[in-house]
This record gives structure tokens, C-alpha cells and sequence, in this order.
């Protein structure tokens, strides 16, 4: 069967990856939190979508300032999710239904309660007392430089014991690593064994751009945008000096020899910043660092257009030595995406014409929980809240937790069958009816339209491993060729247009076999136009394909 995925290609490239949120995936203890026994009841719906892996956002130990991005022990499940036992068993069981399992590591600093910091801020003589960014205040007392956080308000914390300042990126409890100090950078890769062992199949790496400070301690030059277009300073700077330095890509070059030794396996770089791009390529560029990068290019975007699509895939065109791209429209850290771009009478159209793009870009694939049932964001009273930056800068941004609600199991059971208990973040009443239960037996879900087009895009090389070459359309459309060997896939979305006419030349050479409504069961010819929030795609005449 011509067109069928490429055997020759390691597991991950063109993957589907289904990330896991475990504080909001399922709850068996009725404390009303997620937990791994949840995580492993929910696999088989994971299963079914028919993806490659499921990423694992934090369970480490962790007192829960930033919801377990401050880790307290690398090497420990937090109680509150189970145990390493509990986890052992995940993996046995994601292995057994053919997911491989990626967590996080979040390598740019830990939590203060971290023995590390513990030690750290005993003395500047400890054997740990270069393991943190320290430094001494001005003359004055003030902080070193003017480098500001990105919840709000500088990145330096006076520190008693010490009498002396220590760096934070983000929360004050989230004390900077100083992985200039391989000693450092020593330790973290005894973590990465560790996990590697246990057979986890690689790792995503959190905000590993802000990794390493320029160890002159320069302030960052104004960024220019005035304050009343932003929510924090943080936005104010360019952050040329508190992150993003030179010496990075050496030390994944570290991490990718620790990953080659645990056999094929897989890793990702979350970029986040201004030159996303250009460190993005850097961390990934040849075959001795990192497997793949993504940044917020679709994530922080208020809208979509067919323009931003082709900015964004036309930086990764596929040059010698180039690194391999990874795509999110949704994730835990943004609100979800087709509450952002589609009015609320087009969500349901919106939200499956988004995973035909979606599924259709250049690269890796992140499904987001929830993406598979076209949930959109939830309203979070302001007295629920629980993320610290969205209560900072409430009622400026949206915040993260309305992408962060529990998942609806079952519409008519308590909490939607989340938990028997009172949920950390309450579910919003509208998400009850898009629950999984309602959708299973529904061919036109959002849920059995995941499951086709996942299904499709797996067995298609030329989605998953093939170019991409723009064609000029309509206004308001895009339009791209996937190709692989000389089998194409022609990629058409009416994304802006109220209705758009467009059809190929020699349409009659192509027919349809998916579209927003899922995998086509015979090929039909090209559609001569095509409603907001359609799109469809299409192989040539003479070609066969797997069905749905």
C-alpha cells in the first residue's frame, strides 16, 4: 500500500504525543486531585486515540507553590500522586498498550525546600554553596542587576543565612540552578539515569532555555514596550543576560549521550522568549543534541491566521543539519486554544477543524487533555484560583487555570467522574456535556474524530515525515502539500473566510479523505468551496491509503 508509515524512522519523528496534566486527569482517591492510579485507569482512553506517548506534566515531590514545577525531589513521586511503585506500574502498563511514556524535568531551578538549597544557603562555604545563582547585593543593598521575574517583581530574594541575594526566574520559592557548575549539571544527569532505568522513553525539558545567567551579572537593556501593553515587567526587558546563554547547547549535548545509552528514546526543549527560533535550532541542530523543540508561537496566539501558520512552519524548512520541530495549539501553561480563536457558537466546528490542522503540520504533535473532546476554557471564579500568576495579574489575563480543570468522564456521575471527592479546581458545568462517556458512542464527536484523524496521519508518511510546500489560495485560506517518495497530501483550511472558493489545478486528479468531520470512508472529489472552520485533505486519484 503506497504511502504507509515509514519503518525506517525512529518512533518519535511525525509522533502524536497526548500530554497528561495528572493534577486534573483522573482522581481514585477522592481527595480530589489527579493521581498516577488515575493516569493508569485513563490509558486505554489515551490508547484509543491511537497515539504514539503521553508526557507527563510533574508528580514529583513538591510543596505545590507552582502545582509541582518546584520540585522538591527529583527522584521521588509526591504522596499526593502515589509512589514509585505506582509509577513502575504506569509505565508497565503503557508499554503494554504500545504508549511510550515521556516526563518532565525541570532543570532551571527547584523548589526551596530542595535539600540542595537547603545546603546551598547553610554557607558560602558548603559543599553546595555554588550549587544556586548567588550574589552579593550593590553598595547600597539593593539587588545585583535589574533582572525582573516572570511572575512579577525582581528576580533576587535577600537571603539571611547567606547575606546574600539568590536568583529566581519565577517564584521566590523557585531558586535559580547554577548549571555553569558541572558539579551541577553532574547531578542532574544521575536524575535523567534514574528515570531512564525505571524505562521512561525521554523527557521534556521545562524552560531549559532559562537555564544558565550570564555570569557577569549585566542588566537586560529595555525591551520598549511601554507598560500599559503589558501585565509584568518581566515583559519590559529583553532578557539577553538572565537567560538563554551560549554555553546551553553543550550541556544537552550532555543530556542527548545519557539518552543514546538508554536506547531510542526522545527528547524536547519547551523555548520560551523573544528569539525563540534561533535557540530552538541551536538546541536541537545535528545529531548530538536535543531531538526536538517547541515554543508558544500558537500558544500565547490571541488569533489564527493562515498567515502566522506559514510564518511559523516556514522557519523549519527542513536544511541540512536542522533540527525537528514540535507543535502545541493547547497546553497547562495556555488558555485553551479554540476558546481563543473561535466565537462560541463555532467551537465545536473550530475545535475538529484545529486537529485537521493540526494533525497535518511538519513536525511532532502535542495533544493536550481534553483537545480530544474539544473542551474549551473553563471559568474559573477568582475565588478558586490557584495559579499564582493568573491571581498576580487577575483580571489582566486569563491564567492558566482555566486550561488546568478536570477532565469530564462521565456526565451524570459526581464531578463528572472525576473524583468522589471536592475537585482542587472546580469543573466547569458546560465541560459536563462534552464528557467522554457522551462522546464514546458518537460518531460525529470530537473524541471519534481524534481517533480517526490520529489514526490517519499514523499511517500516512507524508504526514509524518514529509515536506511541506505552500500553495497560494483565497484569501482567509491556507493551503500546503505534504510529500514523502512522491506521495503527496494536499492540506486545505478555510480559517478566516466566511466561505471561501478555491480548487487546485487538475482538482479532478485529487480525492478528499479527511476532513473536519472526520476520515472520509470513500474518497469524493475536491469540495469547490468551503465554509469558516473547514478544511479537508486529499490524496491523488491513483494512490491507496489506510482507511479509517
Amino acid at each position: 500500500m503506497s504511502g504507509i508509515g515509514n519503518k525506517d524512522e525512529p518512533w518519535w519523528k511525525g509522533a502524536v504525543i497526548y500530554q497528561v496534566y495528572p493534577r486534573s486527569f483522573r482522581d481514585t482517591t477522592g481527595d480530589g486531585v489527579g493521581d498516577l492510579q488515575g493516569i493508569i485507569k485513563g490509558l486505554p482512553h489515551i490508547a484509543s486515540l491511537g497515539v504514539d506517548a503521553v508526557w507527563l506534566s510533574p508528580f514529583f515531590t513538591s510543596p505545590m507553590k507552582d502545582y509541582g514545577y518546584d520540585v522538591a525531589d527529583y527522584c521521588g513521586v509526591d504522596p499526593m500522586f502515589g509512589t514509585l511503585a505506582d509509577f513502575d506500574r504506569l509505565i508497565e502498563t503503557a508499554h503494554g498498550l504500545g504508549l511510550k511514556v515521556v516526563i518532565d524535568q525541570v532543570w532551571s531551578h527547584t523548589s526551596d525546600q530542595h535539600d540542595w538549597f537547603t545546603e546551598s544557603r547553610e554557607s558560602r562555604t558548603s559543599p553546595k554553596a555554588d550549587w544556586y545563582v548567588w550574589a552579593d547585593p550593590k553598595p547600597d543593598g539593593s539587588p545585583p542587576n535589574n533582572w525582573q521575574a516572570v511572575f512579577g517583581g525582581p528576580s533576587w530574594e535577600w537571603d539571611g543565612r547567606r547575606q546574600q541575594y539568590y536568583m529566581h526566574n519565577f517564584l521566590v520559592s523557585q531558586p535559580d540552578l547554577n548549571l555553569h557548575n558541572e558539579e551541577v549539571q553532574d547531578a542532574l544527569l544521575e536524575v535523567a539515569r534514574f528515570w531512564l532505568d525505571r524505562g521512561v522513553d525521554g523527557f521534556r525539558l521545562d524552560a531549559i532555555n532559562f537555564a544558565m545567567h550570564d555570569r557577569s551579572l549585566a542588566d537586560n537593556p529595555p525591551s520598549g514596550v511601554p507598560m500599559e501593553k503589558v501585565t509584568r515587567p518581566f515583559d519590559m526587558q529583553l532578557h539577553t543576560n538572565s537567560m538563554s546563554q551560549p554555553e546551553i547547547p553543550a550541556f544537552l549535548e550532555r543530556v542527548r549521550t545519557e539518552l543514546e545509552r538508554a536506547g531510542e528514546t526522545f527528547s524536547v526543549a519547551e523555548v520560551v522568549g523573544a528569539d525563540a527560533i534561533a535557540e530552538m535550532k541551536a538546541f536541537t541542530e545535528g545529531e548530538a543534541r536535543l531531538h526536538s523543540a517547541y515554543n508558544f508561537d500558537f500558544l500565547y496566539a490571541q488569533s489564527l491566521s493562515p498567515a502566522r501558520v506559514k510564518r511559523s512552519l516556514e522557519q523549519w524548512a527542513g536544511a541540512d543539519g536542522e533540527g525537528w520541530p514540535s507543535w502545541a495549539f493547547s497546553n497547562h501553561d495556555a488558555p485553551r486554544a479554540v476558546s481563543r480563536w473561535a466565537a462560541p457558537e463555532d467551537r465545536k466546528q473550530a475545535a475538529d477543524m484545529l486537529l485537521l490542522l493540526l494533525l497535518s503540520l511538519r513536525g511532532n504533535v502535542f495533544l493536550y487533555q481534553g483537545e480530544e473532546l474539544g473542551l474549551p476554557q473553563a471559568h474559573v471564579p477568582f475565588e478558586h484560583l490557584k495559579d499564582p500568576e493568573a491571581i498576580a495579574n487577575w483580571p489582566r489575563t486569563l491564567g492558566r487555570d482555566g486550561a488546568r480543570t478536570p477532565i469530564p468522564w462521565k456526565a451524570d456521575a459526581n464531578n463528572a467522574g472525576f473524583s468522589s471527592g471536592t475537585p482542587w479546581l472546580p469543573l466547569d458545568p458546560g465541560h459536563a456535556g462534552l464528557s467522554a462517556d457522551l462522546q464514546e458512542d458518537d460518531s460525529a464527536s470530537s473524541l471519534n474524530i481524534t481517533r480517526e484523524l490520529v489514526r490517519l496521519r499514523h499511517g500516512i508518511s507524508a504526514l509524518r515525515h514529509g515536506t511541506q510546500r505552500f500553495i497560494d489560495v483565497s484569501e482567509g485560506m491556507l493551503a500546503y502539500e505534504r510529500e514523502v517518495a512522491g506521495d503527496g497530501v494536499l492540506c486545505v483550511f478555510n480559517i478566516e473566510a466566511d466561505a471561501a472558493e478555491w480548487r487546485p489545478e487538475q482538482a479532478d486528479q485529487w480525492r478528499v479523505i479527511a476532513t473536519e468531520q472526520g476520515a472520509e470512508k470513500a474518497g469524493r472529489p475536491l469540495p469547490s468551496r468551503l465554509a469558516r472552520w473547514s478544511g479537508y485533505w486529499a490524496v491523488r486519484e491513483d494512490r491507496s491509503f489506510p482507511g479509517p
